[in-house]
């Protein structure tokens, strides 16, 4: 049995498809369970609820061989509530049904000057740090940005920019989560690993968000520009989203470190790479959400 959390969110959806083309049994972990697939839900036992509540995790991991981890992206008080703090009754209620197997997404930044001064980073990779306790074989899939997030930027493409503290002319490692949800379910179906170590999981090049606009362009025939804002006008937007200020700055530190070179440290003969490169990306998802 194979317990996934978030699975309907970005990465778990596909971690889902994975594991049941591969014919795992599976029990998911889910809050509004009208949100799977109907083919879904057919095949899968279904727990209801949050995998931060305590009870919910004890229902869940109990019988169970591995499990997908993934802390929700839910604002928080502080990056250390939203991830360490959140995994704690999970992490006891592995440890009391003697899970085996845990694969859990995490951030780069372990094991580089940065890791204990990236705010939400940090945070993950202390969760990271807790789920160890468990005595359980852990894979950290230690990730750079998404390709993705660029789907929650859609509004501001249609009018031909996008914006971010990041320098413009800085290269950068991104991944799709379709690749993610692929690396994690692969680790799933062959538990023949038993260290507590991250593994990278990085997209086929590094391109700078410069980089990004130009293909953007060019794929969807629209120019689309990279407005670089300050990080102080970053956290004021944040902050206007009604994050808190631990929070908000939490995000600052965390791309200040990224600029700084932290996701450039990971080295590409140990990671694992994904097939997508964004071109494809942007075809295969960006461009129909535009159209649609």
């Amino acid at each position: 049995m194979i317990v996934v959390t978030t699975p309907t969110g970005n990465i778990g959806r596909h971690v889902v498809r994975h594991l049941l083309d591969a014919g795992e049994m599976l029990r998911l972990i889910v809050r509004d369970p009208s949100k799977l697939a109907l083919d879904v839900r057919d095949r899968v036992e279904v727990v209801e609820g949050s995998h931060g509540d305590a009870a919910v995790v004890d229902r869940a991991f109990r019988g169970a061989e591995a499990v997908f981890w993934l802390c929700p992206p839910t604002p928080s008080p502080t990056p250390a509530a939203a991830t360490v703090d959140f995994a704690r009754p999970g992490a006891e209620a592995m440890r009391r049904h003697g899970v085996a197997h845990i694969v859990a997404a995490t951030t780069l930044g372990r094991d580089t000057p940065w890791q204990e001064r990236a705010g939400n980073a940090t945070g993950s990779i202390h969760m990271v740090d807790l789920l160890r306790t468990t005595g359980a074989a852990v894979r950290g899939l230690a990730l750079p940005a998404f390709m993705d997030n660029a789907l929650r930027m859609l509004g501001t493409i249609r009018q031909g920019w996008m914006a971010g503290p990041i320098a413009p002319d800085k290269k950068l490692p991104h991944t799709a989560t379709r690749d993610t949800g692929a690396a994690a379910a692969r680790l799933l179906i062959d538990r023949s690993w038993s260290e507590q170590e991250d593994v990278a999981v990085l997209g086929p090049e590094e391109l700078s968000y410069a980089d990004l606009a130009a293909i953007l362009s060019d794929v969807t025939g629209r120019e689309v520009r990279y407005e670089h804002q300050s990080y102080e006008a970053y956290k004021e937007a944040a902050l206007a989203r009604g994050l808190t200020d631990a929070f908000a700055q939490g995000f600052v530190d965390m791309l200040r470190a990224k600029e700084e070179g932290m996701d450039n440290v990971a080295s590409r003969a140990t990671a694992i790479i994904g097939p997508t490169s964004f071109r494809q990306w942007v075809e295969e998802e960006l461009q129909p959400a535009l159209a649609g």
